[in-house]
């Protein structure tokens, strides 16, 4: 997944990256930091109030409700930063962006807001040790977070592109340029522009003429009061 995500980012394409945003969610003082400290506690943070990534890990792994409790916290919180992010970038003109979201399906929250869905799949020895090397995970832990996660032949049948990265890079590389060229030729990307306009001319409408008819409101009072003044 990271790599294919990169390979897009080499292609110019915005990729908005989940963990990212969960990292930035719980930096000190913000609000799924301090909910996350009163549920948890401090044994899950740093002396220096950064969050324990590990220690968290461990009790959220081997528990399927402090894990639902910990998504209720941050997922709403990580869902508003890339929304922010996809509009930040429309807002630049790029034509289709990417959402790196590992629990897609899992959460279930962001399915209907997704246009296309990418699946990565590998075989299942090469993914956990690919985990155990990318995050320096133990091969308990990976399997752990393997086992939290939806079969991936059930994603794949849900996505409408599926890359397969056992293989080399350039096998990989060759069905990423396959894909942007797909998506490049899409127009789709206009029809939700024509949408946010409308939508924001319709806001701006909406303020206008309720400012018109504070004034003339405001105008009609002014001149009662003049009318009664001796």
């Amino acid at each position: 997944k990271s790599t294919v995500s990169n390979m897009l980012r080499e292609l110019g394409i915005p990729v908005i990256d989940a963990d990212a945003m969960a990292r930035r969610i719980v930096e000190p003082g913000r609000k799924a930091w301090k909910e996350i400290r009163a549920e948890f506690g401090q044994c899950v943070f740093h002396d220096n109030g950064e969050l324990n990534r590990a220690a968290l890990r461990t009790i959220i792994f081997e528990d399927e409700e402090q894990r639902q409790k910990l998504n209720r916290i941050t997922h709403p919180e990580i869902y508003k930063e890339m929304i922010w992010e996809a509009v930040k970038c429309a807002a630049a003109g790029h034509q289709y962006i990417v959402m790196d979201l590992p629990l897609l399906f899992e959460a279930g929250v962001m399915v209907a807001y997704m246009h296309k869905i990418i699946v990565v799949t590998c075989e299942e020895d090469l993914q956990l040790q690919r985990l155990m090397e990318q995050r320096h995970l133990s091969e308990r832990d990976s399997k752990l977070m393997i086992g939290a996660q939806m079969n991936m032949d059930k994603k794949a049948a849900m996505a409408q592109f599926v890359i397969e990265n056992s293989g080399s890079l350039n096998d990989t590389h060759e069905q990423v340029c396959r894909i942007h060229t797909n998506l490049s030729k899409s127009l789709f990307h206009w029809k939700v522009r024509i949408l946010l306009s409308a939508a924001i001319g319709g806001f701006f409408g909406v303020v206008y003429l309720l400012s018109k008819k504070v004034m003339e409101l405001g105008g009609s009072v002014t001149s009662r009061q003049h009318k009664w003044i001796p």
